[in-house]
């Protein structure tokens, strides 16, 4: 078998994924009561949740810009916006909502060079952004579990606090680091670049102030996003508390990374599931979930027209001669 038919094999895996957990969750949704209820959605609270979704992608680009600082990258703001919002564009229908990612480093590193600090910048911004979405989920759900009518939460924020750990110590701990770069001794190529990600991560260890700062910048862009998914219920005229959506919020988003289409589907199917924890309908739940998603559509449509107008020859991609990391290498 090929590797371009495994890629379209994994392709079409993932639409179908997307569209079965969607069938399923339209099959038992209401949907004229879903469309009345968003049709009588206040539409200042919705604008406000926009400018929520706004706030939030101008903090995801400042602490990328900082990762890249730390490392030294010589990049202009330019450059990193370029990039950034390309990457949204590319979120909305490459595997995962993690998928622009990759486009986003390739992009940068071919204009910058320095192909392992760049996907180590990326890393790293990744890496904080889970640290602070653990955070954010385990301290909300230890103030407010008497709220939450749904010990089973706990489940997912264990797994993703040990997740996070793990991947930390991967990162950080040089002998971790080579088990794991052991372990695909037989891809020399992918071996070699996840090495040298290694010794450009391991920078971050002098600057700590920078990480924990990112740390907790992190916390704030997941509370922001609480706010968010907290405006537009409000806005759906539901009388909801704030606080289970500090724990919700980062657990979908982490829901997110697995394989979808922009993660369609595995996200409505998160926040129907948790939102009738603590009463809400289903329908309103999905609807809130597509509401999310629209703002991600925008976002994604402005990455969109920067990639058209300004990527030369509108592609992304790595020169095969070069050395460094390569899409499949990060």
């Amino acid at each position: 078998m090929t590797e371009k038919f495994k890629n379209i094999l994994s392709f079409l895996g993932r639409i179908l994924l997307s569209a079965g957990l969607l069938a399923w969750i339209f099959s038992f949704i209401n949907w004229r009561d879903t469309f009345s209820i968003m049709k009588q959605a206040d539409v200042g609270l919705l604008c406000w949740a926009g400018l929520m979704h706004v706030l939030i992608n101008g903090l995801v680009l400042i602490r990328w810009f900082l990762f890249m600082r730390a490392l030294n990258l010589d990049v202009t703001v330019g450059q990193v916006c370029r990039y950034f919002f390309i990457g949204l564009f590319c979120n909305l229908f490459l595997p995962t909502s993690i998928g622009g990612d990759v486009v986003k480093a390739i992009g940068l590193s071919r204009g910058v060079g320095q192909k392992p600090k760049v996907f180590a910048s990326v890393v790293l911004d990744r890496l904080s952004g889970f640290a602070g979405l653990v955070i954010v989920a385990a301290l909300a759900y230890a103030v407010g579990s008497r709220l939450i009518d749904a010990p089973s939460v706990i489940i997912p924020i264990a797994f993703l606090t040990t997740l996070s750990l793990v991947l930390g110590g991967m990162l950080f701990n040089q002998r971790l680091y080579r088990f794991f770069g052991g372990l695909v001794s037989r891809f020399p190529r992918l071996q070699r670049g996840i090495l040298q990600m290694h010794e450009d991560v391991i920078l971050m260890t002098g600057k700590k102030r920078t990480a924990w700062g990112c740390v907790i910048f992190s916390c704030v862009i997941q509370a922001i996003s609480a706010v968010m998914f907290y405006l537009i219920a409000l806005a759906l005229h539901q009388d909801v508390r704030f606080l289970p959506f500090l724990v919700f919020s980062p657990i979908v988003a982490a829901v997110t990374f697995l394989p979808s289409i922009g993660g369609l589907g595995v996200r409505e199917v998160g926040w129907v599931y948790f939102l009738a924890k603590v009463g809400l309908d289903k329908g309103v739940a999905l609807g809130l979930s597509l509401i999310s998603f629209f703002f991600v559509i925008i976002t994604g449509l402005i990455g969109g027209i920067v990639y058209v107008t300004t990527v030369p020859d509108r592609r992304v991609q790595c020169d095969e001669d070069a050395g460094g990391v390569r899409p499949g290498d990060a």
